[in-house]
């Protein structure tokens, strides 16, 4: 008889098993091990909201971050399957590679928005005290920048066009990394540069730079996109689509709290010292905390894509012989997973 109670424990037990995965079928697939290649920025943060808010577990996946110095890397990590998803600007780099069939845009991530504090135009104290203290006098000085191609290269073609005069004007620095730039920035080597609010706003206040302008005044700029590998696009469609929905809640919930007019002030610190594990994991709170909500930037609800402005960027690195190719929109953009507009 102890045996056959058993048995029937251990068979009642299996139909409750089924019913709790019939109802939730997701409860029946393996977790997706995905990779997220990012930079240390605030506007990059929608990705650890997602994290640590459960999304990505909601949606069956298991997500871990690799960290990088700048965009382009990211695109070639991304081609190359050492991550599953980049988080960068559009950049030239990027572009060759969508021509060769290895990555493809999915969403769009950070937009410049007019109201919303985003990339400042800044000079270094040495130039500013020589006279340069408006973006128009940009023109003759050095600006600093990651790569030929990058985003801050685009950025600054922008502000020429606006201003009239042509990006050759401009003496332009590749120094590969974020972290050089803004020490030479503050050094005086290099007398300009673009850059994200949240380290930006904190060298203006330690009078370590001079601000000079914001991009949203020359363009309302698509400057960040989420790719990922066409092998993946083909082969782990739905792996796709479930991130997109976490990461879009990541989105809502940033713009929620960190864009609010008048935030409440417990949620706004919950979610601070949240990106700070991320943004500034070397630093004390109190000390990130302020750079952390001064860069909260304008995020694309939904990850809705600003495909025109796309085109205009495709267009401009054709025109400045970054891209080579032929390439199309079609072929860096795959436009089924997101609004487009």
């Amino acid at each position: 008889m102890a045996f056959a109670k058993l048995t029937r424990r251990a068979w009642l037990a299996g139909l409750a098993g089924l019913s709790l995965v019939s109802a939730n079928p997701l409860m029946a697939q393996e977790k997706d091990d995905v990779v997220l290649g990012a930079l240390r920025f605030t506007s990059h943060a929608a990705g650890f909201v997602a994290y640590e808010k459960g999304y990505f577990d909601e949606e069956n996946l298991n997500v871990s971050f690799e960290f990088f110095q700048a965009a382009q890397p990211i695109a070639v990590a991304t081609a190359g399957g050492d991550v599953d998803f980049g988080l960068a600007g559009v950049t030239g780099g990027m572009m060759n590679l969508a021509e060769k069939g290895a990555v493809r845009i999915v969403g769009g991530v950070l937009h410049e928005k007019k109201g919303v504090d985003g990339m400042m135009v800044m000079a270094s104290n040495k130039a500013y005290e020589a006279g340069l203290d408006t973006v128009p006098e940009i023109k003759g000085h050095s600006m600093a920048m990651t790569q030929v191609g990058s985003t801050f290269h685009y950025m600054t073609s922008r502000i020429a066009d606006t201003e009239g005069f042509d990006i050759s004007d401009v003496r332009l620095m590749p120094l590969q990394k974020v972290g050089a730039m803004v020490a030479a920035l503050q050094s005086g080597q290099v007398d300009t540069m673009i850059m994200v609010p949240h380290i930006a706003k904190p060298m203006v206040a330690a009078g370590n730079a001079k601000e000079l302008g914001w991009l949203y005044d020359y363009a309302e700029y698509q400057i960040s996109t989420l790719f990922t590998s066409v092998e993946n696009i083909e082969t782990r469609r739905d792996m796709v689509e479930r991130f997109i929905r976490a990461y879009a809640k990541g989105i809502a919930e940033f713009n929620r709290v960190m864009l609010a007019e008048n935030p409440d002030p417990e949620e706004l610190d919950e979610m601070t010292r949240l990106i700070a594990k991320y943004v500034a994991p070397d630093k004390p709170y109190d000390e990130a905390k302020e750079s952390i909500q001064q860069g909260a930037m304008n995020l694309n609800e939904d990850l809705a894509l600003n495909l025109s402005d796309v085109a205009l960027q495709v267009q401009w690195f054709k025109d400045q012989n970054l891209v080579t190719s032929d390439l199309s929109v079609d072929q860096l953009v795959d436009d089924s997973f997101v609004e487009t507009y």
